[in-house]
């Protein structure tokens, strides 16, 4: 039994609530069970330096977690004058997962970058990011779309991602901490909508995994991406 009395398949309750900030372009607010995360997406009619006079656009992404996110307060990066290691590696994550569903000439050069911030924290909290940040990329690029900036939709794709892991010695979907902090194997999947992997992420965290296991995690996987595009979907309609 799962500490959240889901079945191993069972995802947690998500919502998608879009459109949540005045000023950016493209904004959300993802639910996934208690990992709440406001994702904005900021137009700018400019490009980094490597790829400036290419006619290709960029994504890109931050992400941070704020003070009480967590059951005890961590101190602000902003603080301690440096990003940590796992915020830059996490941020660096879900821009070229967005990314991989962008296609980059028909955005033109500009740059769209999604700032996911986390409010409450209880477990994945990087998929959480990388599906709402689509969410709010999404809505940008429609705002280029319906003021003729673009004729393109340069979003090929859907992205989507979800955590799969190995708890009490059983496949599971969607971990949350009680899960995510006692698994012996954890996992993030990241999938676009077509049914493309971009990345999975695998490593044991106590006890190692068969290939069988594997296989099973990854059908897991795309079960619970396939219904976060379809909420992905809703969202945006």
């Amino acid at each position: 039994m799962r500490p959240s009395g889901r079945q191993l398949s069972e995802m947690r309750a998500v919502s998608i609530e879009t459109n949540v900030t005045k000023h950016a372009e493209g904004s959300c607010m993802i639910r996934m069970g208690d990992t709440h995360v406001l994702c904005t997406a900021s137009l700018e009619e400019r490009v980094p330096p490597f790829i400036k006079g290419s006619g290709q656009g960029w994504v890109t992404a931050e992400y941070g977690m704020l003070p009480r996110s967590t059951s005890s307060r961590m101190r602000r990066e902003a603080a301690a004058g440096k990003q940590g290691g796992r915020t830059v590696e996490i941020q660096r994550l879900i821009g070229r997962a967005l990314r991989a569903g962008v296609d980059r000439n028909a955005l033109g050069e500009r740059q769209i970058t999604v700032d996911c911030d986390v409010l409450q924290a209880d477990g994945g909290t990087r998929c959480a990011s990388i599906t709402g940040g689509w969410v709010a990329l999404r809505l940008a690029v429609n705002k280029l779309l319906k003021a003729g900036d673009i004729r393109t939709d340069p979003l090929m794709s859907e992205v989507a991602a979800v955590s799969c892991g190995i708890y009490a010695g059983q496949p599971v979907l969607d971990l949350d901490y009680p899960e995510d902090s006692e698994a012996g194997v954890d996992g993030n999947f990241i999938l676009r909508g077509d049914g493309q992997l971009i990345e999975v992420q695998m490593s044991a965290e106590g006890s190692t995994f068969s290939v069988a296991q594997m296989s099973e995690l990854m059908n897991l996987a795309q079960k619970g991406v396939t219904e976060l595009v379809q909420a992905q979907k809703a969202a945006v309609a």
